[in-house]
């Protein structure tokens, strides 16, 4: 009885070809730009603890009651698989003594898990880049953050996009803000949206940046943050919006992009892809590119002492819709084995061309007439036959470039191989 192949798990993706290409693309430009911006690597662990993300991200929040990969490990404790990178190098900065490094900058990607309803450029195993600067309360961390981003999208050639940027004070600003929005909303909650309703008490930010059309008609007249600024918070946001215009960021005000999390403070911000763009065409109405904030009061609720801290992420998955397939880069030089008893020296000319940073296809497998037609086919800069004459292995060049140096490299490879 035959067996069924077994079906990928929903939510989850395999990247291959030219996909691939783009998703390393975006990678490897992240960390280019990491390096430019001295933002040091780290590798966090894939799960922790599921009371990092219960006590980071708030039991009450989707991601925590809703859609997170928990289990309880042999020994009975409950573990969880990251659903994001920010609490985990939060819980790091407490427990690795990571505070001598303050103001510590720290950059790192990977795998993602959160239980939802798969759709384009979402899924359940998604990944993403990550930024962070833990220890700095001055708003050029922000500034500095913000710069980065936008360099890396500009050098992945995202230029469609603009940086919506908005304040949410300090916690006093936040919580007088807070209070009024519950009175506002308060008084018209029997017209709200039913997910409205249920913000107004526990998460009433959240309303504002809501899309139901119900809710709608009351935003426009909702309290607006800037009433309720303390003078510290106004020049804090006044010293990033002139800092991101020194950097030469373009930046619109957003007043209704808000955080929810009452550890979220000041500097709230996405990168969103015009109206009518290449890109808000490519992502529907998943529009967000990139997005964080700053986050003074996370290691509270982690157990530390106040720290301030900002940081951003993106999804790999959608930047690299955004950047488009990418076909793989050029082959510099194909070798046909066109002779048996000559494969070891193919073997050892392509070996010489890697060490010094060629890239190299050996074609000996399959009918050995149909090699070189074979090695034609991936296109290469040069092809190099090697066939046998009078039991000697013999060597034969065709090119498709002119490239006097790699010309030179395969001359020497081939006395190298044959000597």
């Amino acid at each position: 009885m035959s067996k069924k192949t077994p079906q990928p798990v929903r939510g989850t993706q395999d990247i291959f070809g030219a996909e691939a290409e783009a998703f390393a693309f975006v990678v490897e430009t992240f960390e280019r730009v990491r390096r430019l911006y001295r933002f040091r690597r780290v590798e966090m662990p894939v799960f922790e603890k599921t009371e990092v993300f219960a006590r980071s991200l708030g039991e009450t929040t989707d991601v925590v009651s809703k859609e997170m990969y928990s289990f309880d490990d042999r020994g009975g404790e409950s573990l969880t698989l990251r659903p994001e990178f920010t609490a985990g190098i939060a819980r790091a900065f407490l427990t690795d003594g990571w505070q001598q490094y303050a103001p510590l900058k720290v950059a790192t990607h990977g795998p993602l898990f959160r239980y939802e309803r798969p759709q384009k450029g979402r899924y359940r195993q998604f990944h993403q880049i990550d930024a962070e600067v833990i220890g700095a309360a001055e708003p050029q961390a922000d500034v500095e953050l913000l710069a980065m981003a936008d360099q890396l999208l500009k050098e992945l050639g995202i230029h469609d996009v603009t940086l919506h940027l908005n304040t949410l004070g300090d916690g006093a600003s936040r919580e007088a803000w807070r209070a009024a929005l519950v009175d506002y909303f308060r008084a018209v909650a029997g017209d709200l949206s039913e997910e409205s309703q249920e913000r107004l008490e526990k998460n009433p930010l959240r309303i504002l940046d809501s899309k139901d059309p119900r809710d709608k008609p009351f935003l426009a007249d909702a309290p607006k943050i800037d009433a309720f600024l303390s003078e510290e918070a106004s020049a804090f946001f006044a010293a990033v919006t002139s800092g991101l215009d020194a950097a030469g960021v373009k930046w619109v005000r957003a007043e209704s992009l808000v955080r929810g999390l009452d550890y979220y403070r000041h500097t709230a911000f996405e990168f969103i892809p015009d109206e009518g763009s290449a890109s808000a065409a490519a992502l529907g109405s998943q529009s967000t590119v990139l997005g964080g904030g700053r986050y003074d009061g996370l290691m509270e609720s982690l157990g530390g002492a106040p720290t301030p801290a900002v940081g951003w992420a993106a999804g790999i998955e959608r930047l690299a819709m955004l950047v488009g397939a990418r076909e793989e880069e050029r082959l510099d030089v194909a070798i046909a084995v066109e002779a048996e008893p000559h494969s070891e020296v193919a073997i050892s000319m392509a070996r010489h061309l890697r060490n010094n940073r060629y890239s190299v296809e050996v074609v000996s497998t399959g009918s050995v007439k149909k090699r070189f037609d074979k090695a034609a086919k991936m296109n290469p800069a040069y092809i190099v036959s090697v066939s046998d004459e009078a039991g000697e292995p013999s060597r034969g060049i065709r090119s498709t470039v002119t490239d006097e140096v790699l010309d030179d490299a395969i001359k020497t490879a081939w006395a190298y191989a044959i000597n």
